[in-house]
């Protein structure tokens, strides 16, 4: 019962193969309790109306075949003392039988049907005699041909019914397929159109679940949401008084405990930034796709945060493919592209410490699109690599004041845009790789490069290696 197309094949074939076989055989039963009382009657009525003759009765000759093949009868003609007076058929030397009526007997190797009629006014005996395998075959032509349509019939009602139960399993499978298109994002009620109607209350509980789940999605958008900006203003008010009490505080260790609440206000500032910034992200995860430009996306977000790189001292550059003036068009939800390079290189940015570099490299690798973001940093280890993309896990000893966010925020992009991201360690030195790269060829395509992306890379004053 694992497959219903599998029970219901291996339930009611037999059941056909099993009716098809009892059809049969009552068929043949029917078949020949009727030719044989047919033919039994031919016999009587012969026998009799031979019996009934005064004069001497006159047969036609038979021959072997005609009595075989074709089911002629054979008479016999006894006198009183059981001679024979005369036969239709000499090869066949039947004894006269002693009791009026119909036997079935076997001689010299075969079976024959026999009538023996009433003595006649002479007291002489008549035996009809007919070939009992020639009365086996008209049965079971006979037999055979009405039961030909059945027999006909039953490969094409097989034949249906694996039709009907493949349907039957291809709308469940539908079922199943667009119930695991179900995500957080994207909660929508399974259709009910082709849904069976024995499924029809499963599917409508399922629907009912889905439409909780969606609202309960909801309000945890919306408490994120409604949190980060109640916090916001009152972190904002607390920088701007530390930054009022800055000329006031001494130096010592009233300074260095002020810088210290500084910082902790600045990652509390943070930390609602990806906040906002995550359930933004959230809200417009159903965006439809379009062809994006990765070259000009990248020269926007390196643009967006040219001045983080200016304030730490980072050399952040672009290394471009071989051939600078093609393009790559990646079909995905721009706001999500976009989210993903902003965190990676912000993050890049932010733990490599001053005068460090940065690059972005834009590959293409077997016809697939790639960008690699290797920063001079102090790496992550590797033990605690898998855990990074976990929300609030912050590297210990990190001290860049991060919100833990970013790599999250960063992998639900990627995943939407049918992208992998991975991050490892580099091999030359100390820092890090986060590398991007499609699943799939078919999202690229080249054609002349963006002027306004390039433009934008020179008024900015980064540097295309």
């Amino acid at each position: 019962m694992c497959s219903v197309r599998r029970a219901l094949m291996l339930w009611l074939v037999p059941l056909f193969l099993l009716v098809g076989i009892a059809s049969a055989a009552i068929s043949y039963w029917t078949y020949s309790r009727m030719v044989g009382a047919f033919l039994d009657d031919q016999m009587e009525e012969l026998g009799q109306s031979l019996a009934q003759q005064t004069r001497s009765i006159a047969v036609p000759k038979q021959d072997a075949d005609r009595v075989h093949k074709w089911g002629s009868y054979v008479v016999q003609v006894f006198d009183r003392d059981g001679a024979v007076q005369t036969t239709s058929w000499p090869q066949l030397r039947l004894p006269r039988l002693p009791s009026p009526g119909f036997h079935d007997i076997a001689f010299e190797g075969r079976d024959w049907r026999v009538f023996v009629a009433a003595p006649t006014a002479a007291g002489g005996t008549v035996q009809v005699i007919q070939s009992g395998a020639f009365r086996s075959q008209l049965y079971f032509e006979r037999a055979g041909a009405a039961l030909l349509p059945v027999l006909a019939l039953l490969p094409l009602s097989l034949f249906v019914l694996w039709g009907i139960a493949r349907m039957m399993s291809h709308a469940l499978q539908d079922i199943g397929r667009q119930a695991a298109r179900q995500d957080e994002h994207n909660i929508a009620e399974l259709p009910l159109e082709r849904v069976p109607q024995e499924i029809r209350p499963f599917v409508l509980s399922f629907n009912s679940l889905l439409g909780r789940l969606r609202e309960a999605f909801a309000a945890q958008r919306r408490f994120m949401q409604d949190a980060a900006h109640e916090l916001r203003t009152p972190i904002t008010a607390i920088g701007l008084q530390l930054e009022n009490l800055r000329g006031d505080v001494c130096n010592g260790e009233a300074a260095q405990r002020f810088a210290q609440l500084e910082a902790g206000v600045r990652r509390a500032q943070r930390l609602v930034d990806q906040m906002l910034k995550m359930s933004r992200q959230e809200a417009t995860a159903g965006d439809n796709a379009a062809p994006v430009d990765l070259q000009a996306q990248l020269r926007e977000s390196m643009n967006t945060l040219i001045a983080l790189a200016d304030q730490r001292n980072i050399d952040l550059g672009l290394v471009g493919p071989e051939k600078p003036a093609s393009s790559m068009m990646l079909r995905c939800a721009p706001g999500d592209l976009r989210s993903l390079l902003d965190n990676l290189i912000e993050n890049a940015l932010r733990y490599t410490p001053e005068g460090g570099v940065v690059d972005v490299r834009l590959l293409e690798e077997h016809g697939k699109p790639a960008i690699e973001i290797v920063d001079t940093g102090p790496g992550i280890p590797s033990e605690i690599l898998p855990r990074v993309f976990d929300r609030f896990f912050r590297v210990p000893g990190g001290g860049a004041g991060g919100s833990g966010l970013g790599l999250s925020i960063a992998r639900s992009a990627a995943e939407r845009c049918g992208l992998k991201l991975t991050l490892r360690n580099r091999q030359d030195r100390s820092g890090l790789i986060a590398r991007v790269e499609a699943a799939q060829p078919a999202g690229i395509s080249k054609g002349a490069s963006s002027p306004r992306a390039e433009g934008s890379l020179a008024h900015a004053g980064l540097r295309e290696r």
